[in-house]
């Protein structure tokens, strides 16, 4: 679904030139749930924003379906930190926002947009305004409105940083629940190891600026997955040590052993 091909990003600023991102390959499969981890600076979001054909890359190519990405498009849909909703607008208008900057047919999304609710537990709060909902229905009322579309691919940029813990833990439940259902192919960008362990097929680790793809590793646990007691808690702490020990080393690049499978 998404291949990203020897792809470069280099910034310029007023104290020189900052490369971001270095020869990045990287393939992301239909329905799968890619998460991309690595320390602060490392071009996370930036890789995100390529994908998404918000920024060009310098070097190298990103395609989707096979068709080279050179701008944003309407089968890619993305979710930022915040959820920047419409204060004016109820839920459902903030839901159907997509729906009118595409000019499509409000009476054919309605239903839709009455399904994503119920689906994140927003049904009873559709004709609420933004500021009458805690920072975790924001971002499900986000969400909502980046599925409305039927995306192709999903992008998150750290969705869930701005949450307390225990929202946070519930949203990536939902999460989880809602790729298992829809099936839709997602790139989930995290500072959080717990977060990548819980949700993801693989793990795409970067290293530090300039971001280079570091390893890939491979969440080889039953679903649905939680931190709670469950039979594949021993799995789940396991996965979790190998990524945290990941982070904690530095390598050089050139020598860097395989992909890991967990």
């Amino acid at each position: 679904m998404i291949t990203v091909s020897a792809a470069s990003r280099t910034f310029k600023g007023k104290s020189g030139r900052v490369e971001a991102l270095k020869d990045i390959n990287l393939t992301v499969g239909d329905g799968e749930f890619m998460a991309v981890i690595g320390r602060s600076g490392c071009g996370k979001s930036t890789l995100l924003r390529m994908i998404a054909g918000l920024i060009k890359p310098t070097g190298g190519e990103v395609s989707i379906a096979g068709n080279r990405v050179v701008a944003p498009r309407r089968d890619v849909a993305m979710v930022f930190q915040r959820p920047a909703l419409l204060p004016w607008r109820s839920v459902q208008d903030n839901v159907l926002l997509p729906v009118e900057i595409f000019r499509w047919r409000r009476s054919q999304h309605y239903d839709r947009a009455q399904q994503l609710l119920e689906m994140t537990g927003l049904a009873g709060f559709r004709k609420r305004l933004p500021h009458e909902l805690s920072g975790g229905m924001q971002q499900r009322v986000s969400l909502c409105r980046a599925l409305i579309q039927n995306p192709k691919v999903m992008l998150m940029d750290e969705p869930f940083s701005a949450l307390d813990a225990l929202t946070r833990e519930e949203l990536a439940v939902e999460l989880q629940r809602i790729h298992m259902e829809l099936g839709t192919t997602i790139v989930f960008v995290t500072h959080s190891i717990q977060e990548a362990v819980l949700l993801a097929d693989r793990v795409a680790v970067l290293s530090a600026r300039p971001g280079q793809l570091r390893q890939i590793v491979k969440i080889d646990i039953p679903r649905p997955r939680s931190f709670g007691h469950n039979a594949h808690l021993e799995q789940v702490a396991d996965a979790s040590a190998a990524l945290h020990q990941l982070l904690l080393t530095e390598v050089h690049l050139p020598n860097t052993p395989p992909a890991t499978r967990v």
